[in-house]
């Protein structure tokens, strides 16, 4: 697969990456380690190189678990994590959202500790604070690319506006948004403005939580530890749920006429959007990774596209409850 780079940072990344968020926290109980390392020492062998994480993911197991997997292999990789939300060390119950030089000086220090490096290749502002200008939280990140402990600089579901404003202060090589067959809504501003500003998007989320993949059915129940739960993913509340999947239906038939999988279906559509965007989405399992790896090979025709198209306007539920939706395009 010809890679892609991610800004015009110089660096260059296979565009189907790795979301590793999943192998820690959120999405059931945490992979083991070794079994964890097996599948990041898998993804590299398969053609991976681009791995994200971020501070409050496990708060610090995941990065641990990168470190683990990658201290000894570390010019095989392109490691990007993030910082800003704040969590009870006790509770893990979420607190803040600080985007303060104190608290970025705080994380990356953890962050360089726990992945076992000298230096991050993509550090993200998680979610954009509103209690500290942009410009001086990019600001402040800027001073770690000047002293070698960051590589390049980006932001998470941040604004137009904000990126352009962050962009003045130091270029910005990736803004890292949800973005899939069901989730559109950066395309109204964020996205034009990557490419406006010459940005890459990270497309996280790009199989939907899973619903893009086709293996749910309408008696799914989310596991303990999954947050997939109606009060943290309305997509997947009962009403929701049912109207979503005869949606997915619809990419099941596409991807019949293409002897694919419909995950691989959902990755084209993304990747199809332009150059300039950049994949990573999770699993803890080899063979989902090599199903979406897949995805590469796939060529949707005008009229698959087309009807694709027509879905995210059909989709019940937002992606998150509205509670969570104040530091979305922030």
């Amino acid at each position: 697969m010809q890679k892609r780079e991610i800004g015009h940072s110089g660096i260059f990344v296979n565009p189907i990456g790795l979301g590793c968020m999943g192998l820690s926290e959120f999405y059931g109980p945490a992979v083991g380690t070794a079994d964890g390392v097996a599948l990041l020492h898998a993804a590299i062998d398969a053609g991976i190189d681009h791995f994200d994480t971020a501070q409050l993911y496990g708060m610090g197991a995941n990065e641990r678990l990168l470190g683990e997997a990658f201290h000894d292999r570390r010019d095989k990789v392109t490691i990007a994590t993030k910082f800003g939300p704040v969590r009870d060390p006790e509770t893990g119950a979420f607190l803040d959202v600080d985007g303060s030089e104190a608290n970025m000086r705080r994380a990356i220090e953890d962050s360089l500790r726990f992945l076992r490096t000298d230096h991050v290749d993509l550090y993200y502002l998680h979610r954009v604070d509103p209690k500290t200008p942009i410009e001086e939280t990019v600001g402040a990140m800027a001073r770690l690319v000047e002293e070698g402990k960051v590589r390049a600089l980006g932001l998470s579901e941040a604004s137009a506006d904000t990126l352009k404003r962050a962009g003045a202060v130091h270029p910005i090589a990736a803004l890292q948004s949800e973005y899939s067959i069901f989730s559109r809504d950066i395309e109204e501003g964020p996205l034009p403005a990557v490419r406006e500003t010459g940005a890459s998007l990270v497309a996280y989320s790009p199989l939907g939580r899973g619903l893009l993949t086709g293996r749910f059915t309408r008696d799914y129940t989310p596991p303990e530890q999954d947050f997939r739960s109606s009060a943290t993913q309305p997509r997947f509340a009962r009403d929701a749920l049912e109207a979503n999947l005869a949606l997915v239906e619809e990419v099941k038939t596409v991807a019949e006429t293409l002897d694919a999988h419909p995950a691989q279906v959902a990755l084209a559509w993304v990747l199809g959007r332009g150059e300039e965007v950049l994949t990573i989405p999770g699993t803890t399992r080899l063979s989902n990774l090599h199903v979406n790896l897949g995805a590469s090979r796939l060529t949707l025709t005008s009229d698959q596209i087309a009807r694709l198209d027509t879905l995210a306007d059909r989709v019940k539920g937002a992606r998150y409850p509205e509670s969570r939706m104040s530091n979305i395009n922030a």
